[in-house]
C-alpha cells in the first residue's frame, strides 16, 4: 500500500520518480528539526525539499525556504542565520486545524449553548 501511495501521490512525501532522481542527481544538504531533509543537484542549479509526512510548505523555517529560492547560498547548517530577540519560533499554518487563533467573540471560541446574547428564532415560537 505504502508503494501505490508514493507511486500515485504527491501529497504523502516523495513520489518514486522523485525518489529516483534523488537517488540519481540529489546531494544531501542538511535536515530541519522536523524531519524535512533539503537537497540539490551537484551542480547546485536546483534545490528541493522531501517532507517527513504531508507535504504543506509552511512546515519549512524561513532559514530553508530562503536557501530554497536562492535567497541565499549558503545553507542554514553551514551558515546559520543571525535573529532578532524579539522573533518567535517558526509555526507552520495553523489555519483550519482545532489549534488555529480564534480572536475574542469568535463563534469557533464559545460553544453556541453558552451564548447568552443570541437566541435562535423557532417557527414553533411564533404567536
Amino acid at each position: 500500500m505504502n508503494f501505490l501511495l508514493r507511486l500515485l501521490t504527491w501529497w504523502n512525501g516523495q513520489t518514486l520518480g522523485t525518489q529516483i532522481f534523488t537517488a540519481r542527481r540529489g546531494v544531501k544538504v542538511g535536515e530541519d528539526d522536523q524531519g524535512n531533509v533539503f537537497y540539490q543537484t551537484k551542480d547546485g542549479k536546483r534545490r528541493w525539499v522531501i517532507y517527513n509526512g504531508e507535504s504543506e510548505a509552511s512546515r519549512i523555517s524561513p532559514d530553508w525556504h530562503g536557501w530554497l529560492h536562492f535567497t541565499w547560498d549558503q545553507p542554514p547548517t553551514k551558515s546559520a542565520l543571525k535573529h532578532k530577540p524579539w522573533e518567535k519560533p517558526h509555526e507552520e499554518n495553523l489555519t483550519g486545524s482545532a489549534l488555529a487563533y480564534a480572536p475574542a467573540g469568535s463563534l469557533r471560541r464559545v460553544h453556541p449553548m453558552e451564548r447568552r446574547d443570541y437566541e435562535a428564532w423557532s417557527p414553533e415560537q411564533e404567536a
